[in-house]
């Protein structure tokens, strides 16, 4: 048992409390972002003074094998060490001697597990933000393919105004653009540098804690040391960010279900996407979606675990705090997959174009126009309400559409009836006089459709390559 504490104690640890009180099982995936902070640290040791150049070059190069030789097999994470930073330390000093145990001069492991779980956020939340703007430009090429696809909008799951596909997949395109934004938010107040913070109180030696926040790319450094180590604020506001994402994602994934249900039959799932049943060999099922929605509930789990188990806790750092790994990979692991699975699954959807038009008519989605059309007549509103829910029972009763009556029939409910209430009626037309910011009009769609394009041109990540950052798989290893 690998441990750095051991000065003070006589005994052994008992093997089941060693076990107990470890984090090398999850805290392995941290590897990356304690040589990146380590390598920081002793640079800027070496700028004050505090080691020599050639002490610190001899570390950065024991450091730079360590990863390279753990990522190419060499060199493997085993339990016998408490945690990454002592599989980092123990190495390094196996490697440079003496030298190697001057690396964690002026730190603590609780500013050091504060400046990796940071890193790894900051990175994590430039790599959701990226699939989030991927499943965003599916999303625009079906709205530019579908502007002219008409289908029934819905409340309380009934058939309400009919509206278009574009119109319908843009509420999804503003849901995740909101989602993008505040990941944004979250960046910018998580990217702040605790090292230099020490166990709680600082340090007497002459760290340039501004230094090292500039190595590792930090706007600067955290302004105080207790909150530096304690502070697990910007991981809750991570998983928030992605209970809501998994929402979003979960409301998308229940509607692609209904609507691939044989009662809808709006959409058919690709069969890369979808399941087969054991025993009913007609069976084609939304596995997918139905997951998605499923582990929706699994990253609300990993959000309350934290916010449970950060609400007792005195300052500074306490021993609880090493349980918001295991709950942030997770919620972290999964969005991704299910922001990556949906985004594949979206592009393969096979949209029935007439169905979905022939459910607007069937659902008289453009009764409320029809009603429109007797107040431009001069009804008053309240009458033209209730003449055209009568023709609705009307219609009910023989199983049509209103578009499908004939004009003496509508006569028989009011002789403000004309000809043109066809043209009026007609779901284009409810559709295209809908022009209003916002609605599903062509016109009013285009310009949704523009400003989709600048916003998805401008996302905040954009400049980000994704090349740069951790592999995830590497650090699952």
């Amino acid at each position: 048992m690998a441990q750095l504490w051991g000065g003070r104690f006589e005994g052994e640890t008992d093997r089941s409390a060693w076990e107990f009180n470890a984090s090398i099982g999850f805290d392995r995936r941290l590897l990356k972002e304690d040589i990146e902070g380590s390598i920081a640290h002793a640079k800027m040791l070496e700028k004050q003074g505090v080691l020599t150049s050639a002490e610190a070059s001899e570390i950065v190069r024991g450091l730079t094998g360590i990863y390279a030789d753990v990522y190419g097999g060499a060199l493997v994470i085993t339990d016998q060490y408490e945690d990454v930073h002592s599989f980092v330390e123990a190495n390094l000093i196996e490697r440079a001697g003496d030298v190697g145990k001057k690396l964690h001069t002026g730190r603590s492991r609780n500013d050091q597990v504060a400046l990796d779980m940071r890193l790894y956020t900051r990175s994590r939340v430039i790599e959701m933000d990226h699939l989030l703007r991927e499943l965003r430009s599916v999303l625009l090429d079906l709205m530019k393919e579908h502007i002219d696809t008409i289908m029934p909008g819905f409340t309380h799951l009934q058939k309400a105004q009919p509206v278009t596909l574009a119109h319908h997949l843009g509420a999804y395109f503003e849901m995740f653009t909101r989602d993008s934004s505040r990941l944004e938010d979250l960046y910018d107040r998580l990217n702040v540098c605790p090292l230099g913070a020490g166990a709680l109180a600082g340090t007497t030696y002459p760290l340039d804690r501004a230094y090292s926040a500039t190595l590792l790319g930090f706007k600067g450094p955290t302004r105080n040391s207790m909150d530096s180590v304690s502070d697990r604020d910007y991981l809750l506001e991570f998983l928030s960010a992605l209970s809501i994402l998994m929402m979003h994602l979960s409301r998308f994934s229940e509607e692609v279900i209904l609507w691939n249900s044989n009662e809808y039959g709006f959409v058919e799932i690709d069969d890369a996407y979808s399941t087969g049943s054991s025993i009913m060999p007609q069976k084609k099922n939304p596995d997918i979606a139905e997951l998605v929605r499923g582990k929706t509930g699994r990253v609300y789990g990993d959000l309350m675990q934290l916010l449970t188990t950060m609400k007792g806790l005195p300052l500074a750092y306490n021993k609880d705090m090493q349980e918001d790994k295991e709950g942030a990979f997770d919620a972290i692991d999964t969005a991704a997959a299910c922001v990556s699975l949906f985004t594949s699954m979206l592009r393969t959807l096979k949209f029935r174009k007439e169905t979905m038009e022939k459910s607007a008519a069937l659902g008289f989605t453009n009764a409320t126009d029809a009603a429109d059309y007797l107040v431009g007549k001069g009804v008053p509103f309240r009458d033209a309400h209730g003449i055209i829910g009568r023709l609705v029972l009307h219609c009910i009763d023989k199983g049509c559409a209103l578009d499908d009556l004939s004009l003496a029939e509508f006569k028989t409910f009011s002789d403000t009836f004309e000809e043109d209430v066809f043209d009026a009626i007609s779901l284009k037309t409810c559709v295209e006089k809908r022009l209003t910011t916002g609605a599903p009009g062509r016109q009013a769609m285009e310009e949704e459709i523009r400003a989709s394009e600048e916003i998805l041109k401008n996302d905040w990540t954009a400049a980000y390559d994704l090349a740069d950052m951790t592999e995830k798989e590497k650090s699952d290893e």
